[in-house]
């Protein structure tokens, strides 16, 4: 497995840390049954995997975007498992060189699946190197320079690509188009998150009640990955308060101290909010100053803040630029100026 050190400002927010990983290994479901949420994805991934067994076939190339933290790896891996094959998984930034993906292509068995990550952060060149791999099950391999150079074509066995990417507008058009099937992962709700929650909960001997599993859910912005991270700190707070149970008090108190409030937003998401309001009157006010103004990178601003501010209705995107929303000023209990007002109603 090849792995870099790069990574991209707009993953930030459920970028898994190594406590993440560890958890998520052992949270991680290994069937389709046992994955919650997603149905319309498992329904048409279980028709797909059903058909090509049925055929004796090896599964067509899948790409699966949506935001960080939603179960992309964790999908590949079940259909790995589903299957009956290996699965071998890198990230776009690891695969630098043509070289590196063949080596990789090159050492899969017949019917493995190679899952890349970020695959929307391919060197392009390699990127080229991948059309026939995909589509042939060919390697074109340049051997020399100049005038002598010649090329040679190295079969492969036949596989599976599964890329995953939370920027799917960022893959060109010939990558994205040589996929056979393309899914997009939803957020999660707050029933599904907390049948996630009370599954994890009981895989790692923890005991939660129904309010301790719902204010976690509530504070968890719709992702898994969120809500596992947050249920093992709370964890750790009922354990040092000599709570056998998480209850909705150890829960509350726990999300307080990380400064997660009542809707989930953190100290980041906040600040983007009040310096609109503070320094700009509101809003409306373009990306990059507020980058500046915030300290914030525009990619993280963009693709991981705005979203989940968006979703609830505390941001807006005008063409003039971002603008915060009534809702925004009720909940950081923010007087909303007269002129600003009368824009807002």
């Amino acid at each position: 497995m090849l792995k870099s050190n790069k990574k991209n400002p707009a993953d930030n927010a459920a970028e898994p840390t190594e406590d993440d990983i560890i958890i998520e290994q052992s949270l991680r479901p290994s069937k389709l049954l046992e994955y919650i949420g997603q149905e319309s994805v498992k329904q048409n991934l279980q028709i797909l995997m059903d058909a090509a067994k049925g055929r004796g076939e090896y599964l067509e190339h899948l790409l699966l975007y949506g935001p960080p933290g939603l179960g992309k790896t964790t999908l590949a891996f079940i259909v790995a498992r589903e299957m009956g094959v290996n699965i071998k998984i890198t990230s776009g930034p690891a695969i630098e060189r043509a070289g590196d993906l063949a080596s990789l292509l090159t050492n899969l068995s017949q019917g493995d699946i190679l899952f890349i990550d970020e695959i929307h952060r391919l060197n392009k060149v390699v990127e080229e190197v991948l059309y026939p791999a995909m589509e042939d099950g060919a390697l074109d391999i340049v051997i020399g320079k100049g005038p002598g150079a010649r090329s040679i074509r190295m079969e492969l066995p036949k596989f599976t690509l599964i890329g995953a990417t939370t920027r799917i507008g960022l893959i060109s058009s010939p990558l994205r188009d040589r996929f056979g099937a393309t899914y997009r992962l939803e957020y999660y709700t707050e029933d599904e998150l907390k049948q996630i929650i009370h599954r994890s909960a009981k895989i790692l001997n923890t005991q939660i009640d129904a309010a301790g599993g719902s204010e976690l859910a509530k504070r968890s912005r719709f992702t898994p990955r969120i809500a596992n991270r947050l249920l093992k700190r709370v964890r750790d707070f009922a354990q040092v308060s000599g709570h056998d149970t998480i209850k909705e008090e150890d829960a509350r108190l726990a999300l307080n101290m990380m400064e997660v409030d009542s809707l989930g937003l953190d100290k980041n998401d906040r600040r983007i909010l009040e310096a609109l309001i503070d320094k700009f009157h509101g809003g409306p006010v373009g990306l990059n100053t507020l980058a500046a103004a915030t300290g914030e990178e525009e990619d993280t601003i963009n693709d991981v803040h705005e979203p989940f501010l968006i979703r609830l209705g505390l941001l807006v995107r005008t063409p003039k630029g971002r603008q915060v929303t009534e809702a925004a000023y009720i909940h950081l209990e923010k007087k909303v100026m007269e002129k600003k007002q009368k824009t807002l109603l």
